[in-house]
């Protein structure tokens, strides 16, 4: 039997085990939910960027609000003090995480 020696890798890993373990244990349902609400993310992240893109004609100006909401949700977030963070703010953070790779996606396909 072989133990972890206890380095600086190994505590990364643990924290981030521990925060990830939530995500796949569980009810079938609110995993179903946060799978749902990153790729919903995903999905309005890739169509709201061109909507206003169309509204504004300022791309680069429309990714900034986009990701000024985003920054917006950040903060919010980081006000919640209670230790397993609720289950509605894991939502949000999926679909802020969903966003986020959208515009960025969208980034790269467009070039700049």
């Amino acid at each position: 039997m072989t133990t972890v020696q206890d380095t600086r890798l190994s505590k990364v890993q643990q924290r981030l085990g521990r925060r990830l373990k939530p995500s796949f244990t569980g009810p079938w349902a609110q995993r179903s939910l946060i799978l749902i609400a990153l790729l919903s993310g995903f999905f309005l992240g890739s169509n709201l960027t061109v909507h206003l893109d169309n509204a504004i004609s300022l791309r680069t100006f429309s990714s900034l609000i986009v990701l000024a909401i985003c920054e917006c949700l950040v903060r919010l977030r980081s006000r919640v003090e209670q230790t397993p963070l609720p289950f509605p703010w894991h939502i949000v953070d999926n679909l802020r995480l969903g966003l986020v790779y959208a515009v960025v996606l969208e980034a790269f396909k467009v070039g700049s």
